[in-house]
């Protein structure tokens, strides 16, 4: 008799806005065994680049910059955690998968070195990632629409009309105006989810997904040289010099762990390394929500909502669509919002007073729960307020980073808890407008998904199922988008023939479900009605007010002399 073979196992990488995470999954059943979490040192720099800079350096207003070497970082910390944590031999690791936020930019050399590690940049602002939410290239984004519906691209409608500032062509062609001497410097304008798999093969290949979502590829063809050089005549070259690459299609195998790589992870060299993939859509299939109709909101400091359908419809406003770009053989859909958890985290820190965080560490609670426990208690409409979610502009369906968030009906009486509940609110109405969007376009959601970490919320999650009208399911898994990766990662080392295959057998189960309450269904229609009016009235032209005060303020903030703190001078760790 044969001794029983040794269970296999995969990992998977999720690379968030502030941290990345690793966990060990078993490949027969997708069983999460370990996890680790490692926070970027440098987080999010939107006012100042790091101390180590050549000088101090203030950044414009509506950037958002990362390190690229913080991400190397994740690869020697949270995997050999995640591997600890688990307690399995590394021997048995088949594959491991990586995905990340998008659209996120670094510009690099031709062997992959981003540009602010090589003398001379590292005080440039340029030289950095573009971080998804970087939202300083709107004027770029604007002038590729305008030109895109002056000349009938045929491409635009696969992003509802509109191209965001988040996303690849808008962030290239600021940094080719706003610093022409690193565009011209660098070879390759990556996304971080190809960038990081180039850390773990030493091979470059530009993944479909966001070729497709972010990059504008429709059909196999980018925009013309032709329309870039009428943005600009030095853009003429964009994809053929900076952009163009090999296509790998999601659940392929890149390429295999490095010597270099293994030596960081802990894992064997050679391992198979998979297709690099979006934090959102790789957690279709973790969630078990790929068929078509299945909506899944991943819902952390933004939201990013991605379905698959059987065929290919223009819904007004959505972030794109791509033939494969959740799983192949379906058309993959994507909106999102810009701004959710990051706007309740807002409130907290700017607007709640001391002697709410008083009465909340009495509670044992923090301020979140302590508001949210308060907010519970309300009747729908009873705090008189609605808001509009655009503290970090609006992705879906408006598309345009420079809106700012509202909150109507406030007074003397108001308080805290109010604010947060209408907060709330917002952010689930616009999440209907996103839906009403599809289903409007003849892509009918029928189900509503939820991932991410704003779950655990559960007066959340009962607003969000009363608001949609729709039966709302949570995923039992806490890391969905690393349970996504190592699927992919279980695929390209060939333990499934497909990407739905292993999503049915390593799938997260369902965790809890929000069916939505008739009376509060009926009571939340009646406040939609005004948010939609407030919606369509600062956001579809009606009243630019939003877009004056961001020139004015733009204004203001230019005419201030530069601070000049003293800069304290590090260096870039080591990985070990």
């Amino acid at each position: 008799m044969e001794p029983p073979s040794a269970p296999q196992y995969v990992v998977g990488v999720d690379y968030g806005t502030l941290s990345g995470r690793a966990v060990v999954v078993r490949v027969s059943d997708g069983a999460e065994l370990g996890s680790g979490v490692f926070d970027y040192p440098h987080a999010v720099m939107t006012e100042n680049l790091p101390p180590g800079a050549a000088r101090h350096v203030s950044l414009g207003m509506d950037w958002a910059l990362q390190v690229p070497h913080d991400y190397r970082l994740v690869l020697a910390h949270a995997v050999p955690a995640a591997i600890r944590d688990a307690g399995i031999d590394p021997a048995h690791v088949i594959g491991i998968g990586t995905d990340f936020t998008a659209c996120t930019m670094i510009p690099t050399l031709a062997d992959g070195t981003p540009m602010n590690e090589l003398a001379g940049f590292a005080d440039r602002p340029h030289a950095y990632v573009k971080l998804w939410r970087h939202h300083a290239a709107q004027p770029q984004a604007d002038r590729i629409n305008d030109l895109a519906r002056a000349r009938g691209e045929a491409w635009l409608p696969r992003y509802g009309g509109l191209i965001s500032a988040e996303w690849e062509f808008a962030k290239g062609l600021q940094l080719l105006e706003e610093d022409p001497e690193i565009y011209d410097a660098m070879d390759h304008w990556v996304e971080a989810a190809d960038w990081i798999v180039w850390q773990l093969t030493g091979n470059y290949v530009r993944n479909a997904c966001t070729a497709g979502y972010k990059g504008l590829l429709q059909d196999g063809s980018y925009p013309s040289a032709d329309f870039l050089a009428a943005l600009n005549p030095d853009f003429a070259d964009f994809i053929a010099t900076k952009v163009d690459h090999s296509i790998g299609r999601l659940g392929e195998a890149a390429g295999t762990l490095s010597a270099e790589a293994a030596s960081w992870t802990g894992l064997p060299q050679g391992i198979v390394v998979a297709v690099g993939n979006v934090d959102a859509h790789v957690t279709a299939p973790a969630a078990r929500a790929a068929a078509p109709g299945q909506m899944l909101a991943i819902m952390g400091t933004s939201t990013c909502h991605v379905m698959n359908g059987n065929g290919l419809r223009e819904v007004p406003g959505m972030c794109g669509v791509v033939d494969g770009g959740i799983i192949d053989g379906l058309w993959g859909y994507e909106a999102g919002q810009s701004g959710v958890g990051d706007i309740f985290g807002w409130f907290v820190n700017n607007g709640v007073p001391p002697k709410y965080h008083d009465d909340a560490v009495a509670r044992g609670l923090g301020v979140h729960e302590y508001l949210t426990e308060l907010a519970a208690s309300q009747a729908i409409g009873q705090h008189g307020l609605i808001a509009l979610d655009w503290h970090s502009g609006n992705r879906s369906v408006l598309v345009d980073h420079e809106l700012s968030g509202v909150v109507v009906g406030q007074t003397l009486a108001s308080k805290p808890e109010d604010t947060y509940r209408a907060l709330l609110e917002a952010t689930a109405f616009g999440t209907r407008t996103i839906i009403e969007a599809f289903n409007g376009a003849g892509v009918p959601v029928t189900e509503f998904v939820v991932a991410g970490g704003l779950p655990k919320n559960k007066l959340l999650m009962q607003i969000y199922a009363d608001v949609i009208g729709l039966p709302l399911r949570t995923i039992s898994s806490a890391q969905a988008p690393a349970l996504g990766s190592a699927i992919h990662a279980a695929v390209a080392a060939g333990a499934y023939s497909d990407v739905q295959g292993a999503s049915d057998a390593m799938g997260a189960e369902p965790a809890d479900v929000y069916e939505p309450i008739p009376e509060n269904v009926a009571a939340y229609n009646a406040l939609f009605e005004e948010y939609t009016s407030l919606h369509d009235y600062f956001g579809r032209g009606a009243n630019e007010v939003m877009h004056r005060l961001k020139a004015i303020q733009k204004r203001a903030l230019s005419a201030r002399p530069a601070e000049d703190p003293k800069a304290v001078k590090t260096t870039m760790g080591a990985l070990a």
